[in-house]
């Protein structure tokens, strides 16, 4: 008997209830594997490969308590979620968000096991973090939280069983304090994190490299329609790193950004944003809505998104489903004709939807969005090896995995009219890789 979506989702519902951003994850990859797996991988079905992939090996949840600035005692909740190590050892980041839970630990897990995969290097898919919120904590205060989350963390990572590494408020500073309670613990200096300073273990373009892969990503899939980038408008949603070096890349490649954007609301400039303007805005902080101070050209929309206005390329790179149906609807009739995620799952299904009906080019999260982990792999190689390389040598290395991922999607996405649904593709092809080291490695 073949696979059934609906069945097989309202299966994995009933054993992950009140879990919707999980469960969203979930329907987004099976949509386009349970159809590949009837029609070319039946024994797949018999191993249960569907039905294993979606439950993680290993949930680990922990309470952490420290003490703040006025000695008083505090508690969170840490996790781990360890989803899948069939291709290579756990890799993903750690967020400190007060919105922190299960559901969308799991969804990050889940989306991480098949970036890993795409990318080319043996890492499996894991994701964790915590309930703590950084904001308004002192540097001491985040010391003592992250000292004691590792304090419970250091028993299930490892150099070779669990690498994680930074996400939402979880920088290079909270990387190091936490780096330097394992090494504290175990004794050893070792690649346990990846976004290390580049002065102890880190990698040179570690900070840019979501945003730059996924311009590379973009680059491609131009390239492979005889395009570029000149002459073409972006808007960018966020303010944070990966926004900020996507439009630095998307202006070195001759875009023009014209819009960048934070939970206060948005930053619109018609003239297009230059690295001036771009370093300027980044000494803001969350205070963007001073940006047209300087800048008269430019406006400030209090609770606005960035796809109400015109473009060519959008680029949502804040945070999960915050483009959904109806702004997907007012990208396409403004002309829209690429959309690629910075951020992890920022599009609803409602909005891939109309994407994929309006014969936009969507690029999903798990392979536009992959230049992070691949860098974060390419510092796991240099610290087995003992090695720092030059900037240079780590940014072609970068440029390669991201053609790479999009040659990928392209062998599993094209579709009979010739349109490449790259999500099918991403999904298909990190798929592939983990289902057959899965059955290869038996039931486990």
């Amino acid at each position: 008997m073949s696979l059934n979506f609906k069945n097989f989702i309202k299966h994995v519902a009933d054993k992950n209830p009140n879990e919707p951003e999980f469960l969203q994850a979930v329907a987004e990859v099976t949509e386009d594997l349970i159809p590949y797996i009837n029609e070319r991988h039946p024994t797949w079905k018999d191993l249960k490969i569907l039905e294993r992939i979606v439950e993680p090996e290993r949930v680990i949840s922990f309470r952490v308590t420290w003490l703040d600035d006025n000695n008083e005692v505090q508690v969170n909740r840490g996790y781990r979620v360890q989803m899948n190590s069939a291709i290579g050892p756990y890799k993903g980041g750690l967020r400190f968000s007060p919105t922190v839970n299960l559901s969308i630990l799991k969804f990050l897990a889940f989306e991480q096991v098949f970036k890993n995969s795409l990318t080319g290097i043996p890492l499996g898919g894991g994701k964790g973090g915590s309930d703590f919120d950084p904001k308004g904590k002192s540097d001491m205060e985040i010391m003592r939280f992250c000292q004691s989350f590792m304090t419970e963390l250091y028993r299930h990572v490892g150099a070779e069983t669990d690498v994680p590494a930074g996400d939402i408020g979880v920088g290079e500073r909270e990387v190091g304090y936490m780096f330097g309670q394992y090494k504290r613990i175990q004794n050893n200096f070792t690649g346990v994190l990846t976004g290390k300073g580049k002065n102890w273990g880190g990698s040179y373009i570690r900070p840019e490299a979501t945003g730059y892969g996924l311009l590379y990503f973009v680059q491609c899939i131009l390239e492979s329609l005889d395009d570029d980038f000149n002459g073409k408008t972006i808007t960018i949603s966020g303010a944070g790193n990966v926004a900020y070096y996507a439009a630095e890349k998307a202006i070195h490649l001759g875009g023009k950004v014209i819009t960048l954007s934070n939970s206060t609301g948005c930053v619109h400039d018609p003239d297009g944003f230059t690295i001036e303007k771009l370093t300027y805005i980044n000494t803001l902080g969350r205070n963007i809505s001073d940006y047209p101070k300087k800048f008269k050209s430019a406006s400030f929309y209090a609770d606005k998104k960035p796809w109400h206005f015109p473009c060519d390329i959008a680029l949502p790179c804040a945070t999960q489903n915050e483009l959904d149906g109806d702004d997907a609807k007012i990208l396409i009739k403004n002309g829209c004709k690429f959309v690629a995620e910075g951020a992890n799952m920022p599009s609803t299904a409602d909005a891939i939807k109309a994407f994929h009906k309006g014969k936009v080019y969507f690029a999903p999260g798990k392979a536009a969005n992959a230049g992070g982990v691949a860098v974060s792999g390419l510092e796991m190689s240099q610290n087995w090896i003992g090695q720092q390389w030059p900037s240079e040598k780590v940014d072609a290395q970068l440029k390669g995995i991201m053609e790479n991922i999009h040659k990928t999607c392209i062998k599993y996405g094209r579709e009979e009219d010739g349109h490449v649904n790259y999500l099918k593709g991403a999904n298909i092809g990190g798929f592939i890789k983990v289902a057959s080291a899965m059955k290869a490695q038996g039931l486990v």
